[in-house]
């Protein structure tokens, strides 16, 4: 739990900052903040004194400040509590929008994915028994019924070919625009440390 407002005259240490400074540009990287949000809020963090002034950049944050004072003392707290936003599917009475359309295919996307995993390792196990364990000569069978057991998930949460195509370019897409925000936060981290060791 945050602390509360009695230990908000605590002073912060540079180690303390730069924790909150981290825990904000994760924020910024999952793409809860824009980038004039991010440096707006990082640059209060970075010139806040006490732990009451960094309680006003992380306002309507997952997990709330990452630093409590107990006892008098400030202690960290890692990030491991904040939770992952998870979309939702807009109601049913609502048009099919291109924004519900791509939630649907990375939800089915990813189910796909993981049941493909889960599949081949089934199949794996279950060629590793029957040739090692029972001794059967043709434990090899079970492969080429992995092409109809791969088919059925994508059968029953119709994703085509097509989808699985755009699928990957989301994910591809997803990927560059968080590694470009980690380093966007990085770089801002170390321009906020270069200004506070001036």
């Amino acid at each position: 739990m945050n602390g509360t407002g009695d230990h908000d005259d605590l002073l912060l240490s540079d180690d303390e900052r730069l924790h909150a400074l981290n825990v904000l540009g994760d924020h910024y990287a999952a793409g809860r903040l824009d980038s004039s949000e991010f440096y707006e809020r990082s640059g209060d963090v970075a010139s806040a004194r006490t732990l009451g002034a960094v309680r006003g950049p992380f306002l309507g944050l997952p997990g709330g400040v990452p630093l409590d004072g107990t006892d008098g003392r400030i202690r960290k707290l890692t990030d491991d509590a904040l939770p992952v936003p998870r979309p939702t599917a807009p109601p049913a009475t609502e048009p099919a929008s291109a924004e519900a359309e791509l939630l649907s295919l990375r939800s089915r996307g990813s189910m796909v994915e993981n049941l493909d995993w889960a599949i081949v390792g089934v199949t794996l196990i279950t060629f590793l028994i029957l040739q090692l364990v029972v001794g059967w000569d043709y434990a090899w069978i079970v492969w080429p019924s992995l092409v109809f057991t791969l088919s059925l998930p994508r059968m029953v949460l119709k994703y085509s070919d097509a989808d699985e195509k755009t699928y990957e370019q989301l994910k591809k897409s997803d990927e560059r625009a968080r590694r470009k925000r980690l380093e966007e936060a990085a770089q801002r981290i170390r321009e906020l440390e270069g200004r506070d060791g001036e």
